[in-house]
């Protein structure tokens, strides 16, 4: 049984990344990145893959200029906060080498225990990790170099995004 001193360092470290909110924005993003990739997979996996390549592209993108423990840093951070929130992403790991362990394996799971199609499932437990991460590297690279590396992995998609500070409109 844990002590209440840990509880209380569980407790404060739960309500912190809790507090940590993700703008409408980069929800929005986050879920026209996966629409847009979905579109492009026409087998009845297509939101379960499309979170993979929204993943793949952010992953290569960004390791192409910082590195993949610099990535590998910032995925498992992005992981942790995503799984608070969504606790089906239990059992998804990020490798040393910045990608996406185990995500695939739990949606038989959930097919089976829940009675829900597993395209819904991904769906949700892929937008909540890619808007976590497009929160982080908003917060971490600001929000000009985020869409210029969201440009680099997608060169043929518009990008609206409001200025954060000045409410200005981004059309990239």
């Amino acid at each position: 049984m844990y002590s209440n001193e840990r509880k209380l360092v569980i407790s404060t470290a739960y309500d912190a990344v809790l507090t940590m909110t993700i703008s409408p924005e980069i929800r929005d993003l986050a879920r026209r990145l996966l629409a847009s990739e979905a579109a492009l997979d026409d087998s009845s996996m297509s939101m379960e893959s499309a979170t993979l390549r929204v993943y793949e592209k952010l992953r290569h993108s960004l390791t192409a200029i910082t590195g993949v423990t610099s990535f590998q840093s910032l995925a498992c951070r992005a992981l942790v906060m995503a799984k608070l929130e969504d606790y089906s992403l239990a059992a998804v790991q990020i490798a040393e080498d910045g990608s996406l362990l185990g995500f695939n394996d739990y949606d038989l799971q959930i097919e089976t225990h829940k009675g829900r199609t597993k395209e819904y499932q991904s769906s949700e437990r892929g937008s909540m990790l890619i808007a976590r991460l497009l929160n982080l590297l908003h917060i971490f690279l600001g929000e000009a170099l985020t869409l210029r590396l969201l440009r680099n992995a997608w060169p043929d998609a518009t990008f609206d995004v409001r200025n954060s500070g000045t409410g200005e409109k981004y059309d990239r």
